[in-house]
């Protein structure tokens, strides 16, 4: 699986470079939300920009994993970069019920600070 990892104070993006989102990478992306999760992550941008192909729900349902490890820490799961291609599949999963999508990274990482800011606020931290 070829991907990449931007690691930030407040977050981290894992950015997919694979054309396809298969059953062959579904693991590779598990694990990697676990790996980072570990280290102390708890807001996760999951970046799709670069899959064009995802033939099977079943296969995101990967990112569930995710979006239970960020909400058991306090934080936020949030993926972007959802093509017209995939959008359909991603729909029919209903996936988009439990985890955030977004159209851009910026996006994405606007909803984070504003989101540890509240927290802040409110004496969360």
């Amino acid at each position: 699986m070829k991907f990449s990892v931007d690691k930030h104070d407040k977050y981290v993006t894992l950015e997919l470079k694979e054309p396809r989102f298969t059953n062959e990478i579904a693991p590779g992306v598990k694990s990697e939300l676990y790996l980072l999760n570990a280290e102390g992550f708890k807001n996760i941008i999951v970046d799709l920009s670069h899959i064009k192909e995802c033939n099977d729900a079943q296969d995101l349902s990967c990112l569930l994993v995710g979006d239970r490890l960020c909400k058991s820490a306090g934080g936020l799961f949030i993926v972007t970069g959802i093509n017209d291609e995939i959008a359909p599949i991603i729909e029919l999963s209903n996936i988009f019920q439990s985890v955030m999508f977004v159209n851009t990274l910026e996006e994405a990482t606007d909803f984070i600070f504003m989101d540890e800011l509240e927290k802040e606020f409110r004496g969360d931290k």
